[in-house]
């Protein structure tokens, strides 16, 4: 994966105003930390940092941050937004070491064709948007394909069968669900009114005996 430069500058004020000011000039206030470095309040352009986290790697893509001519390898983390316009506010940079696995969380495609599952009129259900991972900052895959092509309805495809790639742990119980056949939702809906019905039913002739033969009903027996 490759790396994208960033200049940040260091030294900014913190606090609610002062960072209000950044963003109104154009900067996103931030913090660099972690792998044995002091916290460093810095400030880099928005613009600039918005481009670098659309790229195909998006949240993992790992930035080379200039801060006052030293540099940092580093990944974007702790994204603060704004609750209704969703710009963002703030950024954490997590210093990694190249060497070293992180944790990492990448998004989950599906692909191929449930024939099958299609033919019962099943419904495909994801489950697992995105897989938690460990590998090297530069191992971290863009994205993660899962095939569904052998699904059906009533069967599943777990963590454990998704093909990670080389030196790529996958950092969740293997058993753990990503895609699922469901039944026909129709189906379901019958199977459902139907035990209701038969509820009801018992409800109803709840509290009555047997006829007694050639006569009307018999009363229940109290107790």
């Amino acid at each position: 994966m490759a790396e994208i430069t960033l200049v940040a500058e260091a030294g900014r004020q913190v606090g609610t105003r002062p960072s209000r000011r950044q963003r109104t000039a154009g900067r996103i206030p931030g913090v660099v930390y972690g792998n044995g470095v002091d916290p460093i309040s810095v400030s880099v352009a928005a613009r600039e940092l918005r481009a670098a986290l659309s790229t195909e790697a998006g949240l993992n893509a790992l930035l080379s941050l200039d801060v006052g001519g030293r540099t940092y390898l580093t990944l974007a983390r702790e994204l603060q937004r704004h609750p209704v316009r969703g710009t963002l506010l703030h950024v954490d940079f997590q210093v990694v070491d190249p060497d070293r696995e992180v944790s990492a969380d990448v998004p989950v495609t599906l692909v191929g064709d449930a024939v099958e599952l299609h033919r019962a009129d099943g419904v495909l259900e994801q489950m697992l948007f995105a897989l938690p991972v460990k590998a090297r900052p530069a191992d971290i895959p863009s994205h993660l394909e899962v095939d569904i092509s052998a699904l059906t309805v009533g069967t599943s495809v777990r963590v454990g069968d998704v093909v990670l790639p080389a030196r790529v742990t996958a950092d969740l119980d293997p058993e753990a669900t990503v895609a699922v056949g469901q039944a026909p939702r129709v189906a379901a809906v019958e199977v459902a009114e139907g035990e209701v019905a038969e509820g009801e039913g018992g409800a109803a002739g709840e509290g009555v005996a047997p006829a007694a033969e050639g006569g009307a009903a018999a009363p229940a027996e109290e107790g």
